[in-house]
């Protein structure tokens, strides 16, 4: 991958994000004088598989606790498993996303499904087997890797004629971040009760996740292909890693400083936060980490259809608007952390949650902006790469424990994301 000179740069007199902004408003207008029924169910055959793998990806979230005390498991060695599946992650991003360029969208999530199918299955054979749970979260970040570039752009396709006439400007980002989003939100909570109240808590939530897998598998083998051959590579796969868009000015300005912070926040209110409370809340730590990763990813998901309003509101600035969010959450994490109560550690997660949604889709929104069609999958698994980056935080924080404590290392964090947003808020008030 290598960063080139700004193919596709925006007028130089208007920003991206003002761009997009308008490109919007003049889209709403467009579709209600359009009389064209709407269509656009085909991206609902994709949604199921999208939302499975994201299950995939986040339901051992809520776990970690439970591999702690019952699995013996040193908390760096939990984190590790937590943040392990980034090591499949970025190959599923970006490998992917090449091959789907020349081999078309539908293979490759496919593939990506049953990579996924495989995690779970190992990871509910080997609880007792610290090797195989990392290669079962490898095959896991896999198929999230897959769902994010590949299911990204495939939805993105299905929500622009000839498939889907009527469907605003900004439905290729919503959708898939929201499916994405759900699917992390509801596969911790419906993993979390499993492990809290089920039978076989270090096997059922996988069991349960394969069974729906192979049934949305089943759908996904329905919906139409997106990318005719006509419009694929003809390259070999392996130039697609070479993605010029990285060198364009939106990208390294804006989309660079922000998008780690889209995960590291959401690893912080739910594998950290938890952490921050465990001696206060006993047994009930597991529930508790369901929870918060519910509402994390709960409030995420709320705000996600806000972002087209926020961008409108702020002039293309919904980016802005997050991040300054963001630093608000961090700096409420510090507190959280020297106080080490639940209550406040549950509004951290809403904070944070919220914070996580708006950049996610907002980010997104900037992506597609810059991207041509065979552009579109490479540059999303390159921004999901850096987004997913942060989720190795946690990971980081917990091995720097011997040395200091929760409160410093968070404070260090917090700075460093307030500097991000400054950087990003100078760097949209120009007008490029």
């Amino acid at each position: 991958m290598t960063a080139g000179s700004d193919a596709a740069t925006t007028d130089s007199t208007t920003s991206p994000m003002a761009s997009a902004s308008r490109t919007e408003t003049a889209q709403m207008q467009a579709d209600a004088a359009d009389p064209r029924p709407r269509r656009g169910g085909a991206w609902l055959r994709v949604a199921p598989a999208m939302f499975l793998l994201a299950w995939g990806g986040n339901h051992f979230t809520p776990l970690v606790h439970m591999y702690e005390e019952d699995g013996g498991y040193a908390v760096w060695q939990a984190n590790l498993l937590l943040g392990m599946y980034v090591g499949g992650l970025i190959p599923g991003l970006l490998v992917a996303s090449a091959l789907s360029d020349r081999r078309g969208r539908k293979p490759l999530l496919i593939a990506g499904t049953i990579a996924a199918i495989l995690g779970s299955v190992l990871l509910g054979l080997g609880f007792d087997l610290f090797w195989l749970l990392c290669v079962g979260r490898v095959l896991a970040g896999a198929g999230v890797g897959v769902a994010m570039s590949v299911g990204t752009s495939w939805i993105k396709e299905l929500s622009a004629p000839p498939f889907d006439h009527r469907a605003g400007i900004t439905a290729g980002a919503r959708r898939p971040a929201l499916t994405l989003t759900l699917g992390f939100a509801l596969g911790a909570a419906v993993t979390g009760c499993l492990a809290q109240w089920g039978p076989l808590p270090e096997a059922t939530p996988y069991a349960v996740h394969t069974l729906l897998s192979i049934i949305a598998l089943v759908i996904v083998l329905t919906a139409p292909e997106s990318l005719g051959g006509d419009r694929r590579s003809t390259e070999h796969w392996w130039r697609g890693l070479r993605i010029p868009l990285v060198g364009h000015r939106t990208f390294v300005r804006l989309i660079i400083p922000a998008a780690p912070w889209v995960f590291g926040a959401a690893g912080i209110a739910y594998a950290v936060m938890p952490a921050l409370v465990q001696d206060t809340l006993g047994e009930w730590t597991t529930l508790y980490a369901t929870v918060l990763t519910v509402v994390t990813l709960g409030a995420g998901a709320l705000v996600q259809n806000a972002v087209p309003r926020i961008n409108r509101w702020s002039g293309g600035r919904a980016l802005v608007v997050g991040l300054g969010l963001m630093s608000l959450g961090m700096v409420l994490a510090v507190v959280a952390a020297l106080v080490a109560s639940p209550i406040l550690a549950f509004v951290v997660a809403i904070v944070l949650g919220i914070a996580y949604g708006t950049c996610v889709v907002a980010g997104l929104i900037l992506v597609q902006a810059i991207a041509a069609p065979d552009d579109l999958a490479g540059i999303t698994g390159v921004y999901y790469s850096l987004a997913y980056s942060g989720f190795l935080l946690p990971t980081v924080l917990a091995a720097l424990l011997p040395v200091m404590p929760y409160s410093l290392s968070l404070a260090g964090v917090a700075v460093i994301c307030l500097l991000c947003l400054a950087a990003v808020a100078r760097a949209s008030s120009r007008r490029w």
